[in-house]
């Protein structure tokens, strides 16, 4: 497919060419993954859990091997998808919580910790990203904004002191939990070594308008892209489903992502499996929905 111009003149290469998976999305045997992933032609993988270890645990040995078995196959590790400051600013207050694959619950300093080590993982691992969020939600988040930017804003400083950009997801379930809070915490942050990571499918799962309303805020925040579809049912629960078949406007966002000039990667995150079936069918299903998509988008 060919690509399309920036604003500067250079050539921003095709989705496809920059697209990944999260390998747990596949299968939780990694190798298995790997080898889907190389079958389909991808490009890289995010890991997030490998053979039931998160990624945040790895022992160098094991990262210096998980690395080894992604590259012989051809294709490199574009971040890690770590569960770092996915905890309570307070273990006091109240608040919402989520999936943290396999972390217990600690504390911040304890996270600040993990920030260290989870660096130094990922250059094992031949990556200079490293995925984070924005603490547990609290019931009235605007209310410990400068506290979560204070915080954000130390962590930032740390990865950039080693060479490592943060990238901060809009997760219902934390603080930033859509692309205005999102937005607004890298603002206040204000450093290069911590931006935004867009999930339009997350912003649908909650129940706001991923495109344009959410991506408007986002577009000059983020640096990373993940790909998911999402819908509210009747019922009022939200529901992951393969791209092209939930609220987000799939065709539209990616479009728009282009002529915006976004040269960043793109990364399948289906959290779909369909009845029936596993969780590299839904991602199989996902994966060959956005190849019909993309058809109608360049």
């Amino acid at each position: 497919m060919e690509g399309i111009n920036n604003e500067d003149g250079g050539i921003t290469i095709s989705i496809l060419e920059r697209l990944g998976v999260l390998t747990d999305e596949v299968s939780e045997h990694f190798e298995q993954a790997l080898d889907w992933a190389a079958g389909q032609e991808l490009k890289h993988v995010e890991v997030r859990v490998i053979d039931g270890v998160n990624a945040a645990s790895l022992t160098d040995e094991r990262a210096m091997e998980v690395r080894r078995q992604v590259e012989e196959r051809g294709l490199y590790i574009s971040a890690i998808a770590s569960p770092l400051f996915k905890c309570a600013l307070d273990p006091g207050r109240q608040v919402a919580s989520g999936d943290t694959f396999g972390q217990a619950e600690e504390t911040v300093e304890q996270h600040f910790a993990k920030l260290t080590r989870v660096m130094e993982i990922a250059k094992l691992l031949g990556t200079t990203r490293i995925r984070i969020f924005s603490f547990w939600r609290e019931q009235e988040p605007a209310s410990y904004r400068a506290e979560i930017a204070a915080h954000l804003r130390r962590a930032a400083e740390a990865a950039q002191a080693e060479g490592i950009q943060l990238l901060l997801e809009n997760e219902p379930a934390c603080n930033g939990g859509f692309a205005e809070e999102v937005a607004a915490i890298v603002a206040d942050v204000n450093s290069p070594a911590l931006r935004g990571l867009w999930d339009p499918g997350n912003e649908a799962y909650g129940g706001r308008e991923a495109y344009p309303r959410g991506y408007e805020v986002m577009k000059d925040k983020l640096a990373h892209v993940h790909l998911k579809d999402a819908y509210i049912g009747e019922d009022g629960k939200p529901r992951c489903v393969p791209m092209g078949s939930g609220n987000v406007p799939v065709i539209a966002q990616l479009g728009a992502l282009l002529q915006d000039g976004y040269d960043g990667l793109f990364t399948i995150e289906t959290h779909f499996i369909p009845a029936g079936g596993t969780a590299m069918t839904g991602t199989t299903m996902s994966l060959n929905a956005l190849k019909a998509l993309l058809s109608e988008v360049e």
